[in-house]
């Protein structure tokens, strides 16, 4: 279930055996999920560091690269056309293939039109960079449509028990799919003749075509998997409510881009980072602001009816208040920065090793291939403690671990060029990723309604990268200005009042199956804690 029990169970929750826990990977479901998240792996890499690395090449400012890593950002506003995934069936398609795969086809057609559109620019001529932009855009954009449809396919595929197992499936076959987009293109453009020294344009389009037909792999996964089968109740609509729906979306994403295009001329400009990152919190709360208020007005003016708005954008949000409170705000506060620490400091990590006297070889191996088999290692890691842990025990596991893991690039500051100390930093940084990523999977998992399964689920892993993406933006104009030591100190220090927000959350709330908040004897029907929240949330799919 999503939220805490309702009525006391008749004895403690069984914690399984760690043979149990293993064998649990062999599930067909988990083997899906495996290659699920092996598409989804692939562009995440093709906008940051295959493409930062790909720009420093061309000569492109590490402030501009940097804030390419904005393009993603379509990850952390995923939640807005979530309802429109999760309600508006696709002609032809819904029909042959099922809501959700359906919705997944698309989105990975759409990631292969993006590659195949960055592939065909040279960065080299800066005039042309707008096409990059575009094709980051798309590319971003596309991807996080394929999380959506892809989280509420793994959430309505199993029930909770095995959430955190194909969390880890997930996450290994994400990583794996890093492996290719990373380490793999950084061997094709080497191979293919681009060097720091001797930049070639041929070589990163050839290698990003290859990315492109990498995603084909993707295609024929969602052909041959089947449809989930969901409890979701959905009321039926007419053709005109969800042509109206995506009208008033359209809409709304045109008044944000003309706001956010054009108020940039307006705001001040300033070298401090600090206030830089203030003035585009503003930049884009101003233009978030202007596209809700024309989404609002369109309602209001009868475009849309009110009752299919509201219960395409409102209800899952009023849902998910109606189930937690006040506490609410306090589980929100946790999604929003449990992953600040290692997200930010990822962001300029490629560049760091550049600048640290790496090749782009050293990269591939440590980083690229060492450090990712280290992330699936974490990720099994993580799915076996979520099973035989509290989860909210699992999860300041992997708080600790994700922030004082940064302290190592520190170290690596004062030995630049040392392979030793770089896979010392990379092994542990990457271990404590891999087991933090899915705990957090599986913690969102457990709070996601299984009646707005795709909805909240990106809601929350929207709020999970906002705040860091929009910090990280400014990581390369914060090491321009203070150094590297100084920014992963920051790094670190940034994840340290998690710990008390996880304490708060388990204080308060219990979170997934696997939590007893009974007590250990099998007569007590009291609860252990009193002021934990109780909730009605009906099951998922069934073993």
């Amino acid at each position: 279930m999503s939220a805490v029990k309702s009525s006391p169970p008749n004895q403690p929750v069984a914690k399984k055996s760690w043979g149990e826990a293993a064998k649990a990977y062999l599930d067909r479901r988990a083997i899906i999920m495996l290659f699920l998240g092996f598409v989804a792996g692939i562009p995440i890499l093709l906008i940051f560091s295959s493409l930062s690395l790909w720009l420093r090449e061309a000569g492109i400012d590490r402030s501009v690269v940097t804030m390419f890593s904005w393009a993603a950002l379509g990850y952390s506003f995923k939640f807005i056309w979530a309802p429109l995934v999760d309600a508006v069936p696709l002609p032809i398609l819904t029909r042959l293939l099922g809501r959700r795969r359906s919705w997944i086809l698309v989105a990975q057609l759409l990631i292969i039109l993006a590659i195949c559109l960055m592939a065909s620019v040279n960065p080299i001529d800066e005039s042309s960079l707008i096409w990059m932009a575009v094709g980051a855009v798309l590319l971003g954009f596309s991807s996080a449509t394929q999380d959506i449809v892809v989280d509420a396919y793994r959430i309505e595929l199993a029930p909770p028990s095995l959430q955190s197992v194909l969390s880890a499936m997930y996450t290994a076959g994400y990583r794996l799919g890093m492996i290719v987009a990373g380490a793999g293109a950084l061997y094709l453009a080497d191979y293919f003749g681009s060097t720091e020294a001797l930049y070639s344009y041929e070589a990163w389009r050839n290698t990003y075509w290859i990315m492109a037909g990498v995603m084909g792999i993707g295609v024929v996964t969602t052909l041959i998997i089947r449809e989930p089968v969901s409890e979701q109740v959905r009321v039926p609509r007419q053709t005109s409510d969800y042509t109206r729906l995506v009208l008033v979306f359209a809409l709304s994403v045109i008044g944000f881009v003309l706001v956010f295009a054009n108020m940039g001329a307006i705001l001040p400009e300033t070298e401090s980072a600090l206030i830089g990152f203030l003035i585009e919190i503003v930049h884009l709360t101003l233009s978030l602001a202007t596209a809700l208020v024309i989404g609002y007005v369109l309602v209001k003016v009868g475009l849309v009816k009110e009752e299919v708005a509201r219960a395409t954008w409102i209800e899952p949000i009023a849902d998910f208040f109606r189930r937690y409170g006040k506490k609410a705000l306090l589980l929100l506060a946790l999604i929003g920065l449990y992953r600040i620490s290692d997200i930010v400091a990822g962001v300029i990590s490629n560049v760091f090793y550049l600048d640290m006297g790496f090749s782009k070889t050293d990269i591939a191996n440590a980083v690229k291939l060492v450090g990712v088999i280290m992330v699936i290692a974490g990720g099994f890691l993580g799915g076996l403690m979520a099973q035989r842990l509290r989860m909210m025990q699992a999860m300041m596991v992997g708080a600790v671990l994700a922030c004082v893991t940064n302290l190592l690039f520190v170290l690596l500051t004062y030995h630049q060029g040392s392979l030793p100390v770089m896979y010392l930093a990379v092994i542990f940084d990457n271990l404590a990723a891999g087991l933090a990523s899915a705990v957090f999977i599986a913690f969102l998992s457990a709070l996601t309604s299984i009646r707005f399964t795709a909805v909240q689920y990106a809601i929350f892993s929207s709020l999970m990268t906002l705040l860091p993406k929009v910090l990280g933006g400014y990581s390369g104009t914060i090491v321009d200005n203070m150094g590297y030591p100084f920014f992963f100190i920051f790094t670190f220090a940034i994840g340290l009042p998690i710990l008390i927000l996880i304490y708060l959350v388990d204080k308060h709330i219990v979170i997934g199956d696997n939590d007893d908040i009974y007590g250990d004897n099998e007569d007590k029907l009291t609860k252990a804690n009193p002021n934990l929240t109780d909730t009605n949330e009906p099951p998922r799919a069934s073993e």
